[in-house]
């Protein structure tokens, strides 16, 4: 018999890969971190001697959940500014607190926090935007979780950088150098968007990007206001923009891309661009619906994700997954649209595509990584299990995930965190919002 380090024994494995695969008696053997084998249980036994066995007979596995954006360390502003419209809300409420309250302290701290709550997610793997993001990365493998670090591109001083030529800089030495053969991390650069930035500005990140073939990721025709601003300062369409930049290609992540056309759908597909969908994000901030549909329908790799938790306000893929199918079969009128088993996908191998990880994680294939999550079906909510894939995409909540396991390491355990002081985090974050909350009342 062959030594292997764990045995996990669902009842349903839904492996992604092949597409529409339901799978029931089969067993995933992990070993050294990667998955080794799927199989069925008896010949799993007969074959394999682990050191762990984990049943669960009442559960559904599938591949570890992939929030393709979000701004983990904003989730300390959760419910600072809601029921707000997208320029208001950054405005007026959003970036005063970030001018602040952004610092290494606050990043680290908010980082744990949003990493605690999208593990008990079955979350295993989150592309983030934000300031400090070497802090971003130190907590993401402190608390063993993978993570794409986005590194600000910006031409005015912030927080992290004085300008734009202090962030490329800081974000190759801190960031993309350290960790460009770290198992749990990759990199991208990350301006904020195309009005922030000029046409050289563009360029000169292009250069750079195909220089250390790191890909690029941006807010992309997030919100009409966007669309409408830059055509009056420069007489282009932000996607107009990065298309002139030469940045339109293989190696973007629009994040958003709630705004386009029919043609601009066609120039993304054609360049190979993949997409950030964060529909729950987009609904609340009145920003608009995203044409997903359409999206997919011209090829494009779509992944969901949460956007911040001060805009959502939960780092939730689960939900994102459900919102999205309920929008896309809304807006088109077509019940057959984005089914559940195409909704699973966005929150799992898309979401790895667009991010450029499928190599690694996403589907549950021998040589990958063992990203893994467990969700528990014996609920009043998911009762009785026709198929098990409609139960994730349409009844599973968060709190129905029972096992996560993040590189073969088991950081959920029947729904109890391993390795993460949670009372710590919570207790960080009450600290944060009374800081936050004194100084709002001040003014």
């Amino acid at each position: 018999m062959r030594h292997c380090d764990s045995l996990i024994l669902p009842r349903w494995c839904v492996p992604v890969e092949p597409h529409g695969a339901v799978l029931e008696g089969a067993a995933v053997v992990v070993s050294d971190g990667r998955i080794i084998d799927l199989l069925g249980v008896e010949e799993a036994r007969a074959n394999y001697q682990p050191s762990i066995v984990v049943e669960r007979p009442d559960h559904v596995l599938i591949p570890g959940l992939v929030n393709t954006h979000t701004h983990a360390a904003m989730t300390l502003l959760r419910g600072l500014a809601d029921d707000m419209p997208l320029e208001s809300w950054l405005r007026d409420s959003i970036w005063p607190a970030e001018r602040r309250w952004v610092g290494a302290e606050m990043v680290r701290d908010g980082t744990e926090l949003a990493i605690a709550e999208m593990l008990r997610g079955g979350v295993t793997c989150f592309s983030d935007q934000y300031f400090f993001p070497e802090i971003v990365a130190e907590s993401a493998i402190e608390l063993h979780v993978r993570a794409v670090i986005g590194t600000p591109v910006a031409e005015f001083a912030n927080a992290w950088a004085k300008d734009l030529q202090e962030c490329l800089a800081k974000g190759a030495d801190l960031v993309h150098d350290p960790y460009a053969e770290h198992p749990l991390i990759s990199t991208c650069f990350a301006p904020h968007s195309t009005g922030m930035m000029s046409d050289e500005s563009l360029v000169e990140l292009r250069v750079l990007a195909d220089q250390l073939d790191v890909p690029v990721q941006l807010h992309l025709h997030e919100s009409a206001a966007e669309v409408a601003d830059s055509v009056a300062k420069t007489g282009l369409r932000p996607l107009d923009r990065v298309r002139e930049s030469g940045l339109l290609n293989a190696s973007l992540l629009a994040v958003h891309a709630v705004h386009v056309t029919d043609a601009e759908i066609v120039a993304m597909a054609d360049a190979g661009v993949s997409v950030a969908h964060c529909p729950r994000s987009n609904l609340k901030l009145a920003s608009g619906i995203a044409r997903t549909t359409a999206l997919l329908d011209a090829g494009i790799a779509v992944g969901v994700g949460t956007d911040g938790a001060a805009s959502n306000n939960v780092l939730d893929i689960l939900s994102e997954m459900q919102t999205a199918t309920l929008l896309a079969k809304g807006t088109t009128g077509d019940a057959t649209s984005l089914g559940a088993d195409q909704a699973l996908r966005m929150g799992t191998i898309d979401a790895a595509r667009a991010l450029r990880r499928d190599h690694e994680i996403g589907s549950i294939e021998s040589g990958k990584w063992a990203d893994l999550t467990c969700i528990d079906l014996m609920c009043s909510n998911s009762q009785p299990v026709y198929d098990p894939v409609s139960q994730i995409v349409y009844t599973a909540r968060a709190e129905q995930v029972s096992d996560v396991w993040v590189g073969g390491r088991h950081q959920l355990d029947r729904g109890q965190l391993t390795s993460i002081d949670t009372e710590s985090i919570f207790r960080r974050s009450a600290e944060w919002q009374a800081r936050i909350g004194a100084g709002r009342a001040r003014g």
